[in-house]
C-alpha cells in the first residue's frame, strides 16, 4: 500500500521510495540536534556555567591532577586518541569519567555542570526544572547522586554541647537526636558549626539510646545541656559528663536554644529545597543538611565539591 503524506498543496511526499524516507530522517535528526543546540545555548547565559573546554580542563584537573595517566597502570604513557586516551603499556582505553562515579554520565558536560551548581547553591527542585528543562525525576536522581558521594561526616563535640530530639513521621516515624557545639567565648569569628546526629527506627526513645548516643559523639567531661525530658535523667551517671537542662513548662529555653533553632533550620532545608521528605530519606537529607551547616565551603561552587568527592574508583 503506498503511503502518501500531503504537506503542502504542490508537495507530495511518497515515503515508500528511499529519497523520500531520506528526507524524513535528515528532517527528524535536525530537528532533534536543533533542540540540543538551542538547550545549550540557552545555558551560556549563565555566568557561573563554564564552556564545554573549560568544564573538561577542570575535570582533568581534578581527576588527574598536572599529567593523565593510566587509571589500571598508573603509568603517564598515555596518549589522545579520538576524544579518548589510550594507554601504551596496557592497551586499555579510558577517558576523563570512565572510572569515576560519572561513568555513565549522558547529558551534556555543560547541562550537568548547571545541575550541579544548582544542587551546591541550594536551587530548589521546581527552579532547577525550570532552569535545565529536565524532568523532576532525573532532578532528584542527580541530587541524590550527588548526596550520596558525600564524604563521610561524623562529628565528636567536646566542651559546651546541646543536645534534643525531634520526632519526624508521626507515631510510626523516626527520632532524631542533635547535638551542637557552643563556643563558650562570645567570639563571633571562632563560632563553632559541629553538629552530630543519629536517627532511630521509632518514635519512642529510651535512656540507653540516648546514653549510646553521648558515649559516641561527646566527649567525656563535657558540659551537657538537654531539657528535661526522661531520658535524660540521670544520664550523667552513664557518662562522664556535667549536665544541666531547661524545663519547658517553666518556660526556661536558654540552655538549649540553639539546637532547637536547628530543627527549625533543618525543617527549612528540606520544605525549600525539595518541598517534601519521605521517612525513608530522612536519613540522606539530615545528612546532606548537617554536612552542609558544617563545611560550608565545599559548596561555594561545583568545582569545589567536584575536588572533594570525585576520585577515580580503586581497581583491585
Amino acid at each position: 500500500m503506498e503511503t502518501k503524506i500531503k504537506t503542502l498543496k504542490w508537495l507530495t511526499l511518497d515515503f515508500s521510495k528511499p529519497a523520500h524516507f531520506r528526507f524524513l530522517i535528515t528532517r527528524r535528526v535536525l530537528k532533534r540536534y536543533w533542540h540540543m543546540f538551542t538547550k545549550m545555548v540557552s545555558m551560556y547565559k549563565f555566568n557561573q556555567i563554564p564552556s564545554e573546554a573549560q568544564i573538561r580542563k577542570h575535570l582533568r584537573r581534578i581527576v588527574f591532577g598536572k599529567n593523565v595517566y593510566c587509571p589500571v597502570c598508573r603509568t603517564d604513557e598515555v596518549y589522545a586518541s579520538q576524544g579518548r586516551y589510550r594507554c601504551r603499556k596496557c592497551r586499555i582505553r579510558f577517558s576523563l569519567l570512565s572510572h569515576t562515579w560519572l561513568a555513565h554520565l549522558r547529558l551534556p558536560l555543560s547541562e550537568f555542570w548547571l545541575i550541579l551548581w544548582c544542587w551546591t547553591t541550594q536551587i530548589p527542585v521546581k527552579q532547577t526544572m525550570a532552569l535545565t528543562k529536565l524532568s523532576e525525576p532525573t532532578i532528584r536522581l542527580w541530587f541524590d547522586e550527588f548526596r550520596s558521594h558525600l564524604p563521610h561526616n561524623k562529628e565528636v563535640l567536646e566542651r559546651l554541647v546541646q543536645l534534643d530530639e525531634a520526632y519526624f513521621g508521626g507515631k510510626k516515624g523516626r527520632t532524631l537526636f542533635l547535638a551542637k557545639e557552643i563556643n563558650e567565648e562570645k567570639d563571633s569569628n571562632k563560632v563553632s558549626r559541629k553538629l552530630a546526629y543519629s536517627i532511630l527506627p521509632h518514635a519512642n526513645p529510651v535512656r540507653e539510646e540516648a546514653w549510646a548516643f553521648l558515649q559516641e559523639y561527646i566527649m567525656p567531661n563535657s558540659l551537657l545541656h538537654t531539657d528535661g525530658a526522661s531520658i535524660y535523667h540521670g544520664i550523667d551517671k552513664w557518662w562522664p559528663v556535667e549536665h544541666q537542662y531547661d524545663i519547658h513548662r517553666k518556660w526556661e529555653f536558654e540552655l538549649t536554644s540553639e539546637v532547637e533553632g536547628m530543627f527549625g533550620v533543618l525543617r527549612t532545608f528540606i520544605r525549600r529545597m525539595y518541598h517534601h521528605v519521605t521517612v525513608a530519606k530522612l536519613p540522606e537529607m539530615v545528612g546532606e543538611f548537617c554536612f552542609r551547616f558544617s563545611h560550608p565551603e565545599i559548596f561555594e561552587n561545583p568545582q569545589y565539591y567536584l575536588a572533594i568527592c570525585l576520585r577515580l574508583v580503586p581497581i583491585a
